[in-house]
């Protein structure tokens, strides 16, 4: 995770307060429509005000203070699909469970007709295919040419095939062109899966950082309804095993606090992460880790948070053998004790864990020691595909390319299906379950330094790890429906790029099987 300046200018903090918007009578907004000043529109579950004509100019890349949209708010939830609520998760299960085994559709859905209403989570036929509706505004388009499903230009920005319909080929399935799975296990992770009872069956998770880097400093209750995890970055290193959270001077403390609290009565899970591209702890003695776990607790029980996140990267000097590891371990398993229902994540970057498949020493799989004996109070594993290249995998010769279906995809299916360390010479890590496992990436152009995926590839991923559509050249030996979802850095630089990155995968995530 990106902790520090980017070199962009500080935008200081939001200063609009934070209630959503009931964008129940709001029209989606529909690139052929002209607008005027004072026209309001929702967008990818968030709410623009037009600041002057308009036409064909996106809300989400075109907003801020200068710009021809005004930012009015996330959408309170009630007028699309894109609540987080696991209601939302269950509620679409039924419309799509005809067809998430990647079998024959049964066809009952309408046909498509270019320029009809359609909302999120709507489900038709076209082209010999059912589809499901990602983004009401481009599935509502009467551009056939772009978005009709299985045939226009641009029909998966807007659609996600869900089956064959028969007596035609579903075009969303077409380009499942391999079956490749080397891994000796296909029947998924061994053991694991959190006791926090906290995470919805599909969740979006995102970091919201304590500190602007150029996104902006917002506050908790500002962030959309859309995410269900919201991970505060980062606690700070106190020295001697403590820890502390330090609060950036522009927000309110006790602000802060209700706000978590807020958040938390919604059912949302707000936790604390430790680490970043250079955050450290010092866990060094049993001394070190008696302070660890005393002064973790002393946060949660003062901030209210629902548990912790492990995000330590170069700067912490995770690896092998070094006393971290284990005293980690040791600390987290000390504190589910003392909080049964704390919720735990991790977030280490590829090379700390996939990256174990290829060499097992140093920092290369420095992390499963931990995943392997804290599976069983794990909640969340969503490792960082990005600002470290490319994937070596059991499945290809070749490493997949970071921001590729192939590379999210396989990455899943190392962590579920388990992968020999070191090549084969080092032993094996078995699997953890699927809704254990999450992916990991970029929220935009903003915030990593690469790796960026379009939402476009990962709804395909997550269609193909679910319910093996829309794969690319790599297809798992089984779907796994019950993958959890994406996390990505960073809410604070989604919310500044207009929703670009919760609005489309937000959707998506709480729409899957």
């Amino acid at each position: 995770m990106k902790r520090f300046w980017l070199g962009a200018a500080a935008l200081g903090l939001v200063a609009a307060e934070a209630a959503a918007v009931d964008c129940g009578s709001l029209p989606q907004w529909e690139e052929p429509t002209a607008y005027v000043g004072g026209d309001s529109v929702q967008h990818l579950s968030n709410a623009y005000t037009a600041n002057w004509w308009t036409q064909a100019e996106d809300p989400a890349t075109n907003s801020g203070t200068w710009d021809v949209w005004n930012y009015d708010g996330a959408c309170d939830g009630s007028s699309s699909g894109s609540s987080s609520s696991s209601s939302s998760s269950s509620s679409s299960s039924s419309s799509s469970s005809s067809s998430s085994s990647g079998g024959s559709g049964s066809c009952d859905a309408p046909q498509y007709v270019a320029g009809t209403a359609y909302a999120t989570g709507d489900l038709v036929q076209n082209a010999g295919g059912k589809f499901r509706c990602n983004i009401a505004g481009w599935c509502s388009s009467d551009a056939a040419w772009a978005y009709a499903p299985g045939e226009g230009d641009h029909w998966q920005d807007a659609w996600t095939g869900v089956g064959d319909c028969g007596g035609g080929s579903s075009s969303s399935s077409s380009s499942s062109s391999s079956s490749s799975s080397s891994s000796s296990s296909s029947s998924g992770g061994s053991g694991g899966g959190g006791n926090s009872g906290l995470l919805p069956d599909h969740a979006l998770v995102g970091y919201w950082h304590n500190f602007d880097n150029g996104s902006g400093l917002y506050r908790i209750s500002e962030v959309s309804d859309v995410w269900d995890v919201i991970v505060v970055a980062f606690a700070d290193d106190a020295g001697n095993g403590n820890v502390a959270f330090n609060l950036d001077p522009g927000l309110d403390k006790q602000q802060f606090i209700d706000d978590i609290a807020a958040k938390r009565a919604e059912g949302k899970i707000v936790v604390v992460s430790f680490g970043g591209e250079t955050g450290t702890v010092t866990l060094d003695t049993p001394e070190h880790v008696d302070n660890f776990v005393s002064s973790t607790a002393a946060m949660i029980d003062e901030y209210g948070f629902d548990g912790i996140d492990i995000d330590l990267e170069s700067g912490a000097g995770v690896m092998h053998g070094a006393p971290v590891v284990q005293n980690l371990v040791d600390a987290v398993k000390r504190l589910k004790q003392q909080y049964p229902d704390m919720y735990l994540s991790m977030a280490p970057e590829h090379p700390y864990v996939q990256g174990g498949y290829t060499s097992y020493s140093g920092i290369w799989g420095a992390y499963l020691p931990m995943i392997d004996q804290l599976r069983n109070e794990l909640d969340l594993l969503h490792v960082q595909l990005y600002n470290n290249g490319g994937l070596s995998t059991p499945y290809s010769s070749q490493a997949y390319p970071a921001g590729s279906v192939d590379m999210m995809v396989a990455s899943a299916m190392m962590l579920i299906e388990g992968f020999p360390l070191g090549r084969g010479s080092a032993g094996h890590f078995d699997g953890l379950a699927p809704e254990q496992v999450g992916l990991g990436l970029p929220s935009g152009p903003s915030s990593a330094g690469s790796g960026q995926a379009t939402t476009a590839d990962i709804n395909r991923a997550l269609d193909c790890l679910t319910a093996l559509t829309n794969c690319g050249s790599l297809t798992p030996g089984q779907a796994y429906p019950d993958f959890n979802g994406v996390m990505t850095w960073s809410i604070n630089w989604d919310m500044h790029d207009g929703g670009i990155f919760s609005g489309p995968v937000g959707s998506h995530v709480h729409n899957l099987p």
